[in-house]
Formats: C-alpha cells, sequence, structure tokens
C-alpha cells in the first residue's frame, strides 16, 4: 500500500475513517459520525437494573454519581461489558455509575455538552467533530477503547475482486459518517471518481442506516456495504462475503473506531472520579482479554438487556474476533483519518492541537505496571 502522508500512515492506512467522518458534519451540520442513526439518547437498562450500585460502606469520591453514555453496540464493548459485570462501579466504590445510551455520535456529543453525561464512549469523527465545532472548549479524549471491526462486504455472484467494484452500487452508514469517508479515501485511491455529497460516480455510493442495510442487500437494491460490526457479519451470515478489512490497510492492522471522552468541566472539578472511570475501562479490558468468550457473553447479555434481543452465534462470532479492546487511543489514526477527511475536501484543515489529555489514563496504567500512551503531539498544551 503506497505511502502518503506525514502522519506516516500509508496512504491506504489513511483512508479511515474517523476523524474523516468528523469532516462533513463539519461542513453539513451534526450527522451521525458513527452511522447509527440519529436516535436520542435513552436510560440505559443495564444501569436501571441494579447492577450500577455503589459499593457498601466504599468511600464515595468527590461526585456523588458519574453519568457514562456510549452505544448498544460491539464496538463499545467496554461499556457494555464493564457495566454489565458492576467493573467500574467497583473501582468508583461509593459514587454511582449511572448510564444511558445512544444510537448516534451526534446525540451523545449534545449530551455531554447539555451535562446530561459525564463521560462517554464514542467513534473518533464525531469527538472530532464535537471538539472543533465548540473551538476545543467542550471535550477531551482521554482514552481508547477500540480498534477494527470495519469491512467492505459484497455480494459474490456480482463482485470477485475490488476492481469489479466499478459501476456497482455500494452502501455506507451516513454521508460523511466513519465509515463513509474511509470507503471515499479508497476509491480515490483506486483511481476512479466519485462526487462526495451525492454519492455519484464511478462507484454508487448511497448512505443506508446499518438497520436497514442487511434488507437493501437481500432485495438486490445494494451490491455490497463498507460497514462496521455488528453489520458486516450479518450480511455475511446471509450470504455475502468479505473483500476487504479494514485493519488490513493500517500499519499493524490497528485504528480507532472508539475512544473515551470527557467533559472537560467534568474533568478539571473530579479528576479522581475520572481516574476510577479509566481504571475501570482498563480493568474491563483485561477481563475481556483474559476470557474473550466469557466477554462475549456478557456483552450479548447486555445487548439483549438494552435491544430486548441478543445477536445470534454466526454473527457475534465472527464480529468479536475481528475487534480488538485497547486502552491506547492510537492518536496517529486520528489525526491520519482527519488528513483524510481534508484530502477528500469534507473538512477544513482542524485545528486539533489540545483533543488528548492522557495524563489519568496514563496515571492509571504506570500504577499497574503498564506503558505509558501517546497522544501523538496533539496533547493539552
Amino acid at each position: 500500500m503506497p505511502a502518503r502522508r506525514p502522519s506516516r500512515i500509508p496512504r491506504t492506512a489513511s483512508r479511515r475513517t474517523v476523524a474523516a467522518a468528523a469532516v462533513l458534519p463539519l461542513l453539513l451540520g451534526a450527522l451521525a459520525a458513527c452511522g447509527y442513526g440519529s436516535e436520542a439518547g435513552k436510560d440505559d437498562k443495564a444501569g436501571a437494573a441494579g447492577k450500577a450500585v455503589p459499593v457498601a460502606g466504599a468511600r464515595k469520591l468527590t461526585a456523588d454519581s458519574v453519568r457514562i453514555g456510549y452505544f448498544p453496540n460491539l464496538t463499545h464493548a467496554t461499556p457494555l461489558v464493564g457495566v454489565q459485570e458492576g467493573l467500574f462501579q467497583k473501582e468508583l466504590g461509593g459514587t454511582q455509575v449511572r448510564t444511558a445510551t445512544f444510537n448516534a455520535g451526534p446525540s451523545e456529543i449534545e449530551a455531554l455538552n447539555a451535562g446530561s453525561i459525564d463521560i462517554g464512549w464514542i467513534g473518533p469523527s464525531p469527538a472530532v467533530n464535537g471538539f472543533t465545532k465548540s473551538g476545543g472548549k467542550n471535550l477531551r479524549i482521554i482514552g481508547g477503547s477500540a480498534s477494527g471491526g470495519v469491512k467492505l462486504v459484497v455480494n459474490p455472484d456480482r463482485i470477485k475482486s475490488p476492481d469489479d467494484l466499478k459501476g456497482k452500487t455500494i452502501a455506507t452508514p451516513q454521508l460523511g459518517n466513519t465509515q463513509d469517508v474511509a470507503f471515499l479515501d479508497w476509491i480515490s485511491e483506486k483511481g476512479w471518481k466519485v462526487e462526495a455529497q451525492s454519492g455519484k460516480g464511478d462507484v454508487d455510493v448511497v448512505r443506508t442506516d446499518t438497520k436497514v442495510t442487511p434488507n437493501a442487500y437481500a432485495s438486490g437494491a445494494i451490491d455490497g456495504a463498507w460497514v462496521p460490526e455488528p453489520t458486516a457479519s450479518k450480511l455475511v451470515s446471509e450470504g455475502a462475503k468479505v473483500l476487504l478489512d479494514e485493519s488490513d490497510l493500517w500499519p499493524d492492522k490497528q485504528f480507532v473506531i472508539t475512544n473515551i471522552i470527557v467533559s472537560q468541566k467534568f474533568l478539571k472539578e473530579h479528576e479522581d472520579v475520572v481516574e476510577a472511570v479509566l481504571r475501570g475501562s482498563v480493568k474491563t479490558n483485561e477481563w475481556i482479554e483474559a476470557d474473550p468468550e466469557r466477554a462475549k457473553a456478557s456483552a450479548n447479555a447486555a445487548l439483549k438487556e438494552l435491544s430486548g434481543k441478543e445477536l445470534p452465534a454466526d454473527v457475534i462470532d465472527p464480529a468479536w474476533k475481528s475487534l480488538r479492546t485497547t486502552d491506547d487511543p492510537l492518536a496517529t489514526t486520528l489525526r491520519a483519518q482527519a488528513d483524510h477527511a481534508v484530502r477528500a475536501k469534507l473538512l477544513k484543515q482542524p485545528d486539533l492541537k489540545g483533543i488528548y489529555d492522557l495524563a489519568p489514563l496514563n496515571k492509571v496504567l504506570t500504577s499497574l505496571g503498564r506503558p505509558e500512551v501517546s497522544d501523538a503531539g496533539l496533547g493539552v498544551p
């Protein structure tokens, strides 16, 4: 894959999603940068079920409670499992975990800005968008959570190689979302032309909510899709084939898909609470890596509580294997993704200096005997 960027990430690698996605929202308004619709947040059933009960007799931190937000989606496995298993509450002691779930990045950013949540798990694109639109005053990225889990899946009867995509119709979750920008960047590397906003060109790009993408594929309306898990595995279970795993386009097969953000106000006033949540995140990721099968079952149980149904084995098994939990926010890949968005003319060159504050995370990692992680020069001054 040809190199082509100061971020040292091969241009193919460059193509990736995230910050890129932040991109379009900057020009077109608050789009759902994660591609999961635009539904407002709602109470998390896992939290409401009583799993987030303060530890009896434990010391309360500087806040009575901490409100965390995330998606009922496998790319948010850390909060799904951490809440389900009480791992966050254990670290917070007498400070109660309160939860809310969202189906789109913009609504979660809105909740953070309004003070409805304090900390959130979110895709890099809405994080970049929220940071940039506020002039760098509303949030910080304080840690990583997940890498990978994005694939180009296609109808094998119509597409047998990447070159066969020309003239075909491929779905992405939403105009300007992380996967949409990643696909547009990949198309440009092939030398093909697509008008970004209309999606018309050598490949027709149609923006389709991931909840209806499987139906669009089954009806023949699309020839494939560049989508996150578990949608990719759902399509495969219905006969599609994986043509490309986006991880293969990145150095070390890693690129950020989920970050942890915090309100700057909350971070300033309750650093001890933020550290406790980060400790819970790090320990949850350790728990997931130590027993992935049990963790998968826990995540699926959480999804069932939140959505009313669990994912079938032929969907969750391959989806789970393609995702990787990580404490490292993979800041270099976020910066590369922003560069891709700029190159696609979907984003004006953003000033991302100060988007990261990894001091609390590095303090936690050091206390656990783990190496510190880098902000790629984008940390607070």
